[in-house]
């Protein structure tokens, strides 16, 4: 059975314990396929105040996060998995997409390294195999992209989402938006369920979902749209 370790390494561990412990995450773990470990980057510090942070040099505004903590945290959980593949949140890091997290589901061991203050002493990327980034904003920290990343890549090792056949059809699984989906009521308040999902024809059906996908790639998100049109993907 394919398993996969997450160890996380942040000045608020205490901030994945609720989001961790619920709906099939949860379940993953209680069923051995995910194990996600946290790690107080603050028992890394020589520091007698637990600081782990200093004023850049050459001046600017803020704090940075201190190189030596984090390299020594990095060393005492490669010290039992020595092949853990790690990465640092970083707003500077390669765009996290679908792509990527399914390149990340294959790995057996993953270190997530959160940032904080004003940034990361820049040599803490000689440590790491990848940066990543979620997005093209800014946050207090890396927590949240961290969450962003177990949760992704997660859901991606066999047997963590009971059907597997909807990993196939999610948005992004395709480099497409995922068609558009329809429950009870038929009809509400003159919202209309299209009639071809009714019709009982399959192969309408099917050829429905490919172009209603197409219509909402389009509209919402052209420049995958642009990349499907020039061969990039369908």
């Amino acid at each position: 059975m394919k398993t996969i370790r997450f160890d996380i390494i942040s000045i608020f561990p205490g901030m994945f314990e609720s989001p961790f412990r619920e709906s099939l995450l949860n379940k993953a773990q209680e069923r051995g396929i995910v194990e996600i470990r946290t790690h107080d980057l603050r028992d890394y510090t020589l520091d007698k105040h637990g600081r782990v942070d200093d004023a850049p040099f050459g001046g600017g505004v803020g704090m940075v996060m201190n190189i030596e903590p984090i390299d020594r945290a990095l060393e005492a959980v490669k010290k039992d998995r020595p092949k853990a593949y790690s990465i640092l949140l970083s707003p500077g890091g390669y765009r996290f997409d679908q792509k990527k997290a399914w390149e990340l589901s294959g790995k057996d061991e993953i270190i997530l390294v959160c940032g904080r203050y004003e940034g990361v002493d820049e040599r803490v990327s000689e440590l790491v195999d990848e940066e990543l980034s979620i997005g093209d904003y800014v946050l207090n920290g890396g927590e949240v992209p961290a969450m962003v990343i177990v949760e992704t890549v997660a859901r991606l090792v066999p047997g963590v989402v009971g059907d597997e056949q909807s990993l196939a059809e999610e948005s992004f699984a395709s480099e497409m938006l995922e068609y558009p989906q329809y429950t009870r009521p038929r009809d509400y308040k003159g919202f209309q369920v299209p009639d071809v999902l009714m019709s009982g024809d399959h192969k309408k059906i099917e050829e429905w979902k490919r172009q209603a996908a197409l219509r909402k790639t389009a509209k919402h998100r052209p420049d995958l749209y642009r990349n499907i049109q020039t061969g990039g993907s369908e």
